[in-house]
């Protein structure tokens, strides 16, 4: 897979995780831990993202 293929397909997760923590906030039943995990996942893929984009520069 090529960087920019990967960079692309992290970007697409990114914005999946940030759906999944939108609605998670504004379902009243869900755990803060389980928002709490999907933010810690999405800033991870944050940071792999920005080291991808900053290698390729």
């Amino acid at each position: 897979m090529s960087v920019s293929a990967h960079l692309q397909e992290l970007r697409r997760k990114h914005q999946n995780l940030s759906n999944q923590v939108e609605e998670a906030q504004r379902s009243p039943g869900v755990d803060d831990l389980h928002i709490a995990t999907l933010k810690k996942q999405k800033l991870h893929i944050k940071e792999e993202i920005t080291r991808l984009s900053e290698a390729r520069s």
